[in-house]
């Protein structure tokens, strides 16, 4: 199975770690993100991963230059923005790819199943397959129901639950083919698609995720995994 990973983001929002540090390369414990990241892909399957890399990406390439962290047989490949593209647009480097391609974010750490995830997009024949995870966001506010400024219902600082993209995905090469050259964000290739009369699946599961793009989500994910916890050692 091909992959790649989206990582030449600018990570404004994990500043002061990114002023000095591309996001990829904050540690989680004592490994950056894109380490723990190609260790997951190395143990599911993937042969082979294309990295976008833009901001501060010579960084990058010279953590991984003498294949430090690396799984052994993983074959890394960079694709260097020349200028920002956006979450789908930095997928047009992208040499054709043959059959699905694996994206993955560069912020996201998790345990899913790709194999499962394959199979379940497969099995839909759809042009893109986002994963999704349930999950549930508290409120510090009373929040008001009305209509036309009539009151009709008072909630107390309520527990929202939704459908929240976990940062990977399953491309066929005609939703790559759907990509416009210039910038594009993955919001609206998603449109683009669903008006184009493409099937794009949502695969729900309840595998460990942790999407690192605050100071506060990163301090939690360090609580949660650890040093070493996240995955099993594989240099």
């Amino acid at each position: 199975m091909r992959a790649a990973v989206l990582a030449g983001g600018l990570g404004t929002r994990l500043y002061p770690y990114t002023a000095v540090l591309p996001k990829p390369l904050v540690p989680v414990g004592d490994r950056p993100i894109l380490e723990l990241i190609l260790g997951w892909l190395g143990q599911s399957g993937v042969s082979q991963v294309d990295v976008c890399i833009g901001h501060l990406g010579e960084l990058i390439q010279t953590y991984f230059s003498q294949g430090r962290g690396l799984p052994e047989g993983l074959e890394i490949r960079w694709q260097r923005e020349s200028e920002p593209l956006g979450t789908a647009g930095a997928l047009r480097a992208i040499p054709a790819a043959e059959g699905t391609l694996l994206v993955v974010n560069g912020d996201v750490v998790t345990d899913l199943d790709p194999a499962r995830m394959l199979r379940f997009h497969l099995e839909r024949e759809a042009a893109l397959t986002i994963a999704m995870r349930r999950t549930s966001v508290a409120t510090e506010l009373g929040v008001i129901d009305h209509t036309d400024g009539i009151v009709s219902g008072y909630r107390e600082k309520p527990v929202f639950d939704y459908a929240a993209s976990m940062g990977v995905y399953m491309y066929e090469p005609r939703a790559l083919n759907a990509i416009p050259d210039g910038p594009c964000q993955f919001p609206e290739l998603v449109l683009e698609l669903l008006a184009q009369g493409e099937r794009v699946a949502a695969f729900e599961t309840d595998a460990r995720w942790h999407h690192i793009g605050t100071p506060e989500q990163h301090l939690e994910a360090t609580r949660r995994l650890g040093s070493q916890q996240a995955h099993p050692d594989h240099r």
